[in-house]
């Protein structure tokens, strides 16, 4: 008997020209997935601390976990101790009805011992406290109170907006501890923006101008023409193109010339040097110290605080005996967790700090020679890239550490950011520092008859003098960086 026949008699009659149904499938997929814990992101948010930040957050972890302590330091009785003793001599009628003018030692808050004026100062608000002031009495969200104020304290001294606004909203979503975009940035701005002195916010002279002029009389002809011509052919402007301008204008020479004085009577940044000049001294704080010995370049931490904070044992095991002899669950878990909590910040601090030291040093060992001397011509051309690699860690980390950041040197302090610079080329071939080449146009510049001042291509010959040689539009646009205009304003403004 053929079983074959007889099973293929019982199979169903499968058609050739139908579709088969669908079937369900399995598939193995592999995908790589970059998933950041909680903790790494506190960590991180550690780095980006200053010197005083860290002091502020090591005191808030104090009062809010019980398991965490502190080493009290007895510096400040040693300083009473000495100053007491250094004032023993003096007779307490001579010391006590000695009387000294308060603003003597009000000045001691705004300049200098060797600057100290013989004469009291007026009272100056500075413009930002105004600005506060002002922002109070707005209608505005809470949140966007609270991002108008911080780009009020960004603001320049002048009252500009000097800072893109991409790392505007980086800095403060750090402060927040949440992300924050730049459209909130822009919200926020435009607020401070509204705020008297008019053009405050502005991110440019440019817009300082159009801030003013938008604020006066639309219907004015010399104003409608100003805004145009602010607005829309500034450029030209900038480079004396005024044929150019005549024609897009439709004007004569004669109306043209009342429009350059009607905008020249504008200030071209909304604080003045006065107004801004006398504000309280900041004293800058720095996270590191590095010394020279002989041929030796050290690198130490300002204050370190790894070895100040630490974990009470004592007090976790006497609770932790309270909370199992009353078998109370929830205790004994919130025990545990802020013991966690305290054991984690400890080592934290201490890995900030092993951290900070490690990519100082490699920094130190690519900038040897700068930090040798103190001479910027020796700066080379150092990227956070190359302190990655150097010291084997991540690029954010590195860019963490060093921002917001500074270190006390021979030569004076040193922010770190300041180090940081591309590497361009000269017709040799040589790499140097884009930081280089910028501090020699501006000591050229700073050094120029401001009745005639240097051209770019004067600017060129004058660094090929001194070895760089750079072309034309490079010089071009590290003068446009440093925000220097061309020589035909600069004559201009003189």
């Amino acid at each position: 008997m053929d079983t074959s026949k007889n099973l293929a008699s019982r199979l169903p009659y499968i058609d050739s020209n139908r579709k088969p149904k669908s079937m369900i499938s399995q598939q193995q997929t592999q995908k790589q997935q970059l998933k950041i814990l909680p903790q790494q992101i506190q960590l991180l948010n550690l780095y980006f601390l200053n010197t005083l930040e860290l002091e502020q957050r090591i005191k808030n972890e104090l009062e809010e976990n019980p398991f965490l302590d502190a080493a009290t330091e007895d510096a400040t009785d040693e300083a009473n101790k000495s100053l007491t003793d250094a004032q023993d001599y003096q007779d307490w009628e001579e010391y006590g009805y000695d009387d000294v003018p308060d603003y003597k030692h009000e000045y001691q808050n705004y300049f200098s011992t060797e600057q100290t004026p013989n004469m009291a100062l007026s009272s100056v608000n500075h413009f930002k406290d105004d600005a506060k002031q002002q922002l109070r009495l707005l209608d505005v969200t809470e949140d966007d109170r609270e991002v108008a104020e911080y780009i009020i304290d960004v603001l320049n001294n002048q009252g500009l907006m000097d800072k893109p606004l991409d790392e505007v909203a980086d800095d403060y979503s750090f402060h927040k501890q949440s992300l924050v975009d730049v459209e909130t940035i822009k919200r926020g701005l435009a607020i401070v923006q509204t705020l008297d002195p008019i053009g405050i916010g502005a991110c440019n002279i440019q817009e300082c101008l159009l801030l003013q002029l938008k604020s006066m009389d639309a219907r004015r002809p010399d104003v409608k023409y100003a805004v145009r011509l602010v607005q829309d052919h500034y450029n030209d402007l900038m480079h004396r193109q005024f044929e150019k301008i005549h024609h897009a204008l439709n004007i004569d020479e004669e109306e043209l010339r009342v429009i350059l004085n009607f905008i020249g009577s504008l200030k071209f940044y909304p604080v003045s040097e006065t107004a801004s000049s006398c504000e309280p001294k900041n004293t800058i704080i720095p996270d590191f110290i590095v010394t020279r010995y002989g041929d030796t370049i050290q690198v130490h931490l300002y204050s370190s605080r790894s070895g100040a904070v630490f974990v009470n044992q004592s007090l976790y095991d006497q609770l932790a005996q309270q909370c199992s002899a009353a078998k109370d669950r929830s205790s004994t878990q919130y025990v545990k967790s802020k013991l966690q909590s305290a054991q984690w910040f400890v080592n934290a601090v201490k890995q900030r700090e092993d951290t900070m030291l490690r990519i100082m040093q490699c920094i130190v060992n690519i900038q040897r020679d700068y930090f040798e001397e103190g001479d910027i011509r020796l700066l080379k051309p150092m990227v956070l890239r190359n302190v990655a690699d150097m010291s084997g860690l991540d690029i954010s980390t590195v860019s963490r550490i060093t921002s917001n950041k500074y270190a006390e040197t021979h030569f004076g302090l040193l922010y770190l950011k300041d180090l940081f610079s591309e590497g361009i080329a000269d017709k040799k071939g040589e790499v140097i520092s884009n930081k280089v080449i910028q501090s020699v146009i501006e000591e050229a510049i700073s050094g120029e008859d401001k009745r005639h001042p240097y051209t770019d291509q004067q600017l060129v010959n004058i660094l090929s003098a001194k070895g760089y040689n750079i072309a034309r539009r490079t010089v071009a646009k590290y003068r446009e960086q440093l925000r220097i205009p061309i020589a035909q304003i600069r004559a201009v403004w003189a």
